[in-house]
């Protein structure tokens, strides 16, 4: 008799690694969909045709559209946190404040807006569609907030408070840095991204020096 330990396979595939494995492409799915053709525009039909499974297998992992979008948008926010985090981890240990600014902008950027379908979820597509998936959006907000915070207090002390506050000061810094990537991600301006770093981390460099 097989042990109750042993997984269950299904086509010489473990059930539950065939299950993460079409989570991953609904994920994708919906980044290309959402991405491309704008959430509203979109339907369970759409994202399940472009994941190539079944609906039936959509609604093992989703409530509907909007907890898709929820995840997708989780998903490039998770990315882009451990971009920045792994962009600061390799930063020489007596980096200053400054060159950490600039290891955390270019990350960040590039985590997001080289790939314009994540510029258009994380700035574009998830505003507004509901008061749950703002709570979330405004929930994300805080966390870098938070990070922002506790980079410049790692570098400047716990004494150091910028122009405004940390509240307001990170409010502004986040809707510049985020209206900056968005625009970079979503035209045809033809920006270099190395523009793009060098004008958000002279933003955060006033916020230090005051």
């Amino acid at each position: 008799m097989a042990s109750s330990t042993t997984p269950r396979t299904y086509g010489g595939q473990a059930v539950e690694d065939r299950r993460r494995e079409r989570r991953e492409r609904l994920l994708q799915a919906g980044l290309e969909v959402f991405g491309d053709e704008g959430y509203r525009n979109s339907s369970i039909a759409k994202v399940c045709a472009t994941a190539d499974v079944v609906r039936a297998q959509f609604y093992e992992h989703f409530t509907n559209r909007e907890d898709l979008l929820v995840a997708v948008y989780d998903w490039i926010q998770a990315e882009a946190q451990a971009d920045v985090l792994a962009a600061l981890t390799a930063a020489p240990a007596d980096a200053g404040m400054e060159e950490r600014a600039r290891a955390t902008m270019t990350a960040f950027t590039r985590s997001i807006g080289n790939d314009p379908r994540r510029a258009a979820i994380m700035f574009v597509e998830i505003v507004g569609v509901s008061p749950r998936v703002e709570e979330r959006r405004i929930a994300r907000r805080e966390v870098w907030a938070e990070f922002l915070r506790s980079e410049m207090q790692r570098a400047l002390g716990d004494s150091f408070v910028p122009p405004g506050g940390y509240s307001t000061a990170a409010a502004g810094f986040i809707g510049a840095l985020t209206g900056l990537v968005h625009h970079w991600a979503t035209t045809d301006a033809g920006t270099n991204p190395d523009d793009i770093v060098e004008v958000a981390t002279r933003f955060l460099v006033s916020l230090i020096r005051g």
